[in-house]
């Protein structure tokens, strides 16, 4: 939705794509992909094209990426943003379990066998190799080029976004009875909380990871507010 405003505001902008998905949705803006080579890479990209305005538009866990983004904003001395989601909080009816990261969530798992939603894409599948004994619902973007080496799982190739309705049904078809997530936040990615809360399951949430402090926003029209623009239809508008 960012890169359709800017675009439909005609503001000059670049997409930058970490790369670790194969099929990204394509853009009305142009689209970089790949690392910049740390902090003093993005400064140097930042200063060789006169890049006036960053905004970390990345996953809220994405804390490496981010931190380069501050350090190499003030480097270069551009302005910088971050538009992220508030994290999830639970309501009534939630049966969340919090623990602090991808470690801590496999430690959590020790004990008999269950039957697992494993809602992380698919960079931290291979830590639940340690607790092999349950089985994995998986759901990745792509497929992969080699299957995971969970001993139990079944894997679903699907993009969202998803519904609270269709993740109820499948939740209840491979009879998961624990999920285990990431706090991504915001209601773009909440259908399975919804759906764990309906059929009464247990979350494993994990925390989001430390990040130094920063402005953050969390719509993108306070995007076009912060680059002095206004996003409301037929505003007057300038670059």
């Amino acid at each position: 939705m960012l890169a359709r405003l800017l675009a439909a505001h005609s503001i000059a902008t670049t997409f930058s794509y970490a790369g670790r998905t194969e099929n990204p949705r394509p853009q009305p803006v142009p689209v970089r992909v790949g690392g910049f080579g740390g902090v003093a890479g993005l400064a140097d990209y930042l200063r060789a094209h006169r890049v006036t305005h960053l905004v970390d538009a990345t996953h809220p866990f994405a804390a490496t990426m981010s931190s380069h983004a501050i350090e190499a904003a003030r480097l270069a001395g551009v302005a910088h943003i971050a538009l992220t989601r508030p994290a999830w909080k639970p309501v009534a009816g939630d049966r969340w379990t919090r623990v602090a990261d991808i470690d801590s969530a496999v430690a959590a798992l020790a004990g008999p066998a269950r039957r697992v939603m494993l809602a992380l894409g698919r960079m931290h599948v291979e830590a639940f190799a340690a607790q092999p004994q349950h089985h994995y619902l998986l759901r990745f973007v792509d497929a992969s080029e080699q299957p995971p080496s969970l001993p139990h799982h079944s894997l679903i190739v699907d993009r969202g976004p998803f519904t609270a309705a269709g993740d109820s049904q499948l939740m209840q078809i491979h009879a998961i009875d624990l999920v285990v997530c990431k706090n991504a936040g915001g209601n773009g990615a909440d259908a399975k909380l919804i759906a764990a809360r309906n059929l009464g399951l247990s979350i494993l949430m994990i925390d989001r990871p430390a990040i130094p402090d920063r402005a953050e926003i969390f719509h993108p029209e306070d995007v076009l507010a912060w680059l002095g623009h206004d996003a409301r239809h037929g505003a007057e508008r300038g670059v």
